[in-house]
């Protein structure tokens, strides 16, 4: 089969052929029919995530059709539509027993632990755990985009950040988990305040909900803007994108007993940022993180998606072949474009 694959951190990918996986015996093979080209894919072949050994095929973020079943298989049958989430449980740990597979104390995850999803297949163990059925109503590039960005922003607003109707909420960061998070928190009944570096995706936060948007590039100080223009502060703010300003920001922004929700990855440079405790300790403010979601949450978003309350797929800007995501992923840091970009090709 084909697949992208790179051999040095930060070196080429190169689409080549590659032996197809064999199926373990409690899990399944998948025949990818999308894959989302993420940031932290980015992470992955600039070397942040230690996980990824080389050579390596990223991609964490994928849906489509089962094509083998291991022996102990009993959920799954060929021909049926799924999808995977981005970290992976492993059935038997204290975390697992708790239905948080998304933090599993032995998890793996497709596209970082091991080979995942710029390929024509993809071996799911312990498919039981962690594989999803899709609705007949979501086609493969929308499911494609909840892998890793929608699925972590929803329960980063839901579960995490606890957005109630009438919610003021910010938003940092008008990427793939930005601009979804802004979908979600809109559909709950939140105010939105969208907050990015680029008009274009400024534009799409508003078409997608954001009732004020905020070019951090053109306002001095962005966190006593928010807090001026919410007459004390927002109820609930996320850090969308992972950086040491967007961290601070989004904590100095926050009313009295407000809740801070960190979605975006702080690696490399961003790794370890400090934070504003003065504020935390004074206002009594709360600080989450979120990374994931397990494998239980999955229907209550997937009932939004079919009722049309929310609608992944206008997050999808573009689709690329395999060879045309060997050119994107290296980009990936400068922010090109804006939503989600999908694989659909995996022959060229």
């Amino acid at each position: 089969m084909k697949a992208a694959i790179f051999e040095d951190y930060q070196g080429p990918l190169t689409v080549v052929d590659v032996p197809s996986p064999d199926c373990p015996s409690d899990g399944v093979i998948i025949d990818v029919q999308a894959c989302g080209v993420c940031r932290s894919d980015w992470h992955g072949w600039m070397g942040h995530d230690t996980d990824v050994k080389l050579p390596h095929v990223p991609g964490h973020e994928f849906a489509g059709i089962v094509s083998s079943t291991g022996q102990t298989v009993t959920r799954w049958k060929l021909g049926d539509r799924v999808t995977v989430p981005f970290c992976c449980g492993c059935g038997d740990c204290s975390q697992c027993n708790k239905n948080c597979e998304h933090i599993c104390d032995n998890y793996f995850q497709p596209g970082v632990t091991y080979w995942g999803g710029f390929a024509k297949q993809v071996a799911i163990p312990k498919a039981d755990v962690n594989v999803i059925k899709l609705p007949d109503q979501i086609d493969f590039v929308a499911a494609a985009s909840l892998g890793c960005r929608f699925a972590t922003s929803f329960r980063a607003v839901v579960e995490q950040g606890q957005v109630k109707p009438r919610d003021t909420v910010a938003v940092f960061g008008c990427g793939g988990v930005g601009l979804s998070a802004i979908m979600i928190a809109k559909a709950l009944g939140a105010d939105v305040i969208a907050i990015d570096l680029a008009d274009d995706r400024l534009a799409q936060a508003r078409s997608l909900g954001a009732k004020l948007t905020l070019n951090a590039k053109t306002v001095a100080d962005i966190w006593r803007e928010i807090r001026n223009l919410t007459k004390g502060g927002t109820d609930v703010s996320f850090d969308a994108i992972g950086s040491k300003d967007a961290l601070q920001n989004s904590v100095l922004s926050l009313r009295k007993q407000g809740r801070h929700v960190q979605i975006g990855l702080l690696l490399g440079e961003h790794a370890n940022p400090t934070v504003p405790m003065a504020a935390v300790i004074g206002r009594e403010l709360e600080l989450y993180g979120s990374h994931g979601m397990p494998p239980n949450a999955y229907p209550a978003m997937l009932e939004m998606i079919t009722s049309g309350k929310l609608s992944p797929q206008k997050l999808v800007s573009k689709t690329l072949s395999l060879s045309e995501a060997c050119h994107f992923l290296p980009e990936m840091n400068s922010f090109p474009g804006h939503g989600a970009v999908v694989i659909t090709d995996f022959q060229n």
